[in-house]
């Protein structure tokens, strides 16, 4: 029995499925479903858990080497919000793209992690270093 750390199967399957360069989807309550790639919904009500969240809980175990997200997350939040996004990333490149560029990367991910966070274009693409 798991006792530190992810604890969560789904999650820790998608994980170690993920390798050298694959990319990971970690997004909001509302982000659409595709049916192409696995999806984990760990959603429970508003903001349980946050993307945020996620990213701290994953990130001793996953190297983060490059991140994605929308440009608009960096107009519709506040300062406080763009920096606990950054806090979570710290050291890794976020390149900010138009959300349509963004969600173009989706398919090509080996899943998606969708929480229930109510940030405005708070989803993030990982990839693996």
């Amino acid at each position: 029995m798991l006792k530190t750390g992810i604890l969560n199967p789904h999650v820790l399957s998608l994980l170690a499925r993920v390798r050298h360069t694959n990319t990971l989807v970690i997004a909001d309550r509302g982000f659409p479903f595709w049916p192409m790639i696995e999806t984990v919904d760990l959603s429970l009500v508003d903001d349980v858990p946050t993307v945020v969240q996620v990213l701290a809980a994953i990130r001793p175990h996953f190297v983060v080497a490059k991140a994605w997200m929308a440009e608009e997350f960096l107009r519709e939040n506040t300062p406080e919000v763009r920096g606990r996004f950054a806090a979570a990333l710290a050291g890794v490149s976020i390149t900010h793209e138009p959300h349509v560029e963004f969600k173009r990367r989706v398919p090509q991910a080996i899943g998606l992690i969708r929480t229930g966070d109510t940030i405005q274009y708070g989803n993030v693409i990982v990839e693996s270093g």
